[in-house]
C-alpha cells in the first residue's frame, strides 16, 4: 500500500483554549506515540485531513508523517482514532500511532461478498454478521478488501473467519474462527390472535390451590 504525505509541527501548547485557537486557524490537534518512543504533540492541517477521508480507508492508510520541528523527521504511521465534533463535523483531534514497516500490525480490513446466493432462490436471505475483520499483515501489504465466496450457501449454511481465502502475507490473529455471514430462512408471519366470539364466554384459568405455587417453584 502506498504511503500517503502528511505534513505536522511540534506544538508546545495543550489545553482547550491553545485547541481551539488552533482551530480557529484551519489547525488540527493531533500526538503520535508508539512503542519505544515518546509521545509528541503535534498540529497537522484541517484541510489535508479532509482529502484524506474522503480517499476512504482512513484506518487502513499508510502516512509518513513529516514532523517539523528545526528540520524534518519522517515517520511512517497509522490513525488510530480521528475525533469529530457530533454537531459540526469538525476535526477535534488525531491520534497517530507510530509504525515499524517491517513489523506485522493488526488491522480490520472490509469483507466483499461475491456470487449469487443459492439459497435466496428457496426464499433464504444473506444474513452479513461481520462487514470487517481483523488481520495481521505488514503496513505494506494491507489488501483494501477480502472477497469472500457466497454463491453456493443453502438456507442454514453459513461461513467462518477461516473459510476466507486471505492474500500471501495476511494471516488472521490465533484462534479466530467466529461467523461472518450465513443465510436464514424467511420470517414466519406472525399468526393473529383469535378474537373470542361475540357472547361467548371465555373460562378464567383456575388459581392454583394453596401451596400448589411454591411447591412448583421447590421442584424447579
Amino acid at each position: 500500500m502506498k504511503q500517503i504525505e502528511l505534513n505536522a509541527k511540534i506544538r508546545k501548547t495543550t489545553g482547550n483554549g491553545p485547541a481551539r485557537s488552533l482551530r480557529r486557524e484551519g489547525l488540527v490537534p493531533a500526538v503520535i506515540y508508539g512503542p519505544g518512543s515518546q509521545p509528541e504533540m503535534l498540529s497537522v492541517s484541517a484541510r489535508d485531513i479532509e482529502h484524506v477521508v474522503q480517499r476512504g480507508n482512513l484506518l487502513r492508510t499508510i502516512f509518513s508523517l513529516n514532523i517539523q520541528n528545526g528540520g524534518t523527521v519522517a515517520k511512517p504511521a497509522v490513525i488510530k482514532e480521528l475525533q469529530t465534533h457530533p454537531v459540526t463535523g469538525q476535526f477535534l483531534h488525531v491520534d497517530f500511532y507510530e509504525i515499524d514497516m517491517n513489523r506485522k500490525l493488526r488491522v480490520m480490513v472490509p469483507l466483499v461478498p461475491k456470487g449469487k446466493v443459492k439459497g435466496e432462490e428457496l426464499g433464504g436471505m444473506l444474513q452479513i454478521v461481520e462487514r470487517e475483520i481483523a488481520v495481521l499483515c505488514l503496513p505494506q501489504e494491507i489488501p483494501d478488501g477480502l472477497e469472500l465466496d457466497v454463491s453456493e450457501l443453502g438456507i442454514g449454511d453459513a461461513l467462518h473467519v477461516k473459510d476466507i481465502a486471505l492474500p500471501g502475507g495476511v494471516e488472521l490473529p490465533p484462534g479466530d474462527n467466529y461467523t461472518v455471514v450465513t443465510v436464514i430462512s424467511p420470517k414466519a408471519e406472525a399468526v393473529p390472535a383469535v378474537a373470542p366470539v361475540e357472547g361467548e364466554e371465555v373460562e378464567a384459568a383456575e388459581p392454583p390451590a394453596e401451596g400448589e405455587g411454591e411447591a412448583e417453584k421447590a421442584a424447579e
